[in-house]
């Protein structure tokens, strides 16, 4: 009898996990996330993880709001410029897990601050100038590769004879209709190939000299060209969909991600090209850093939230989400697997893209204000601002901001 009752005795419930996550607008993203979640929580007897999906418009403010009340979750999804800032902040703790695990992954998907891991990424993004061959064949414009790209000359050439064609509305769409994130994630590398950057990145402690030095006058001035001369849409101009508008010949070219590719291609198959950004004189550059998932630094259960992340970052994940979104697998294996990214893939060159061009955004607590004043320096710019003015005053707010925080130095 004593045995049967012993046997009879039910399993110790899971440990709940409590994990926000930004996409609830994206289905197929999110449906991914969910089968990640449904399999971990099958696969061991400790821990149970329980989803909570955010629009990703107020995901930032609920996890800052969350924070200042001690209601973080466990397992915090988190954009990867972000991240020393939300560890600066108090709201991550580094991860629990070998750090041998990411050895294989971009760089760009790994959050590091202070010299601790706080978060990993199932995938990359990438930028590329997407057009069509026939497009540069007919207006006689060379074909750049990875290993040539075109120089800031060629560049100029091609959109002013393409503008002078009359074909198009605007020769290139930078998408700049909106606001946010954007501007830094794709519009400061051309600042960085000009010879500038958004901050002094040997102290972090001033934009003074490279927000507003001769190489970033020259990106300011050339940058407001652009729109005087009516060669991009102007900042704040409502525009259809932007995929749509490079499929129906509205923009000859657009400033755009991997992840748009495929519904271009479905447009006009092989004719359809992407290609890496043009050289300003000093390289081409990319932006890099999506979304990653990390620990919060009020939970409980560092070691199942960091079972977790491990557990997601397999192979199989990475490829699957590479395949449903067009987004990039950051390692090697998950790419080979991959039907996009494999050998024969069609997006397969933004993995060299990637290795090979992208510079992660500021890695500071700053980061979060030299975003906004990056923006805003570009928006009046576009508008017609003093060039040197608006950059001054960039430099200014941000290097007040720097002051005013102690240097973000870690405690």
């Amino acid at each position: 009898m004593l045995a049967s009752m012993f046997f009879a005795r039910p399993a110790a419930a899971q440990t709940e996990l409590s994990m926000w996550y930004h996409g609830s607008q994206n289905e197929l993203e999110r449906g991914i996330i969910l089968e990640i979640v449904d399999d971990f929580n099958a696969s061991q007897p400790d821990w149970k993880v329980i989803l909570k999906s955010i629009p990703e418009g107020s995901y930032n403010d609920a996890v800052v709001q969350a924070a200042w009340t001690g209601n973080l979750p466990d397992i915090i999804d988190v954009d990867a410029p972000v991240v020393a800032n939300w560890a600066w902040q108090g709201y991550l703790q580094p991860l629990a897990i070998d750090a041998s695990l990411v050895d294989p992954f971009l760089p760009s998907t790994v959050g590091r601050w202070n010299g601790e891991i706080y978060s990993v990424g199932l995938w990359e993004a990438a930028l590329a100038i997407l057009t069509r061959k026939s497009t540069l064949a007919k207006y006689d414009i060379r074909l750049p590769s990875l290993a040539e790209p075109w120089t800031a000359t060629e560049f100029e050439a091609a959109l002013v004879k393409i503008k002078a064609s009359g074909e198009f509305d605007y020769p290139l769409d930078l998408g700049v209709s909106g606001e946010g994130e954007w501007f830094p994630y794709a519009l400061s590398p051309f600042l960085q190939s000009y010879g500038g950057d958004l901050v002094d990145r040997s102290t972090y402690m001033t934009a003074q000299g490279v927000l507003n030095g001769e190489a970033a006058l020259r990106f300011g001035a050339w940058w407001q060209s652009l729109f005087t001369r009516a060669l991009v849409p102007a900042v704040g101009l409502a525009q259809k969909d932007r995929t749509e508008g490079l499929i129906d010949g509205t923009y000859a070219m657009a400033w755009n991600g991997n992840w748009t590719v495929l519904d271009v291609i479905e447009a006009h198959g092989e004719d359809v090209v992407y290609l890496p950004a043009p050289d300003f004189g000093k390289g081409s550059v990319i932006g890099a850093g999506s979304w990653q998932f990390g620990v919060s630094a009020t939970s409980e259960h560092v070691t199942g939230a960091s079972a977790f992340v491990e557990f997601a970052i397999q192979d199989r994940y990475l490829s699957s989400i590479a395949d449903t979104l067009g987004l990039i697998p950051p390692t090697p294996a998950a790419a080979k697997a991959s039907k996009n990214y494999g050998p024969d893939g069609r997006l397969s060159g933004f993995v060299d893209l990637s290795r090979q061009q992208a510079m992660l955004r500021p890695v500071s607590p700053s980061y979060v204000v030299i975003a906004k004043v990056f923006e805003r320096a570009l928006v009046e710019i576009a508008g017609g601002a003093d060039v040197q003015e608006m950059l001054n005053e960039a430099v200014n707010d941000i290097n007040r901001d720097i002051l005013r925080n102690a240097g973000y130095k870690p405690e």
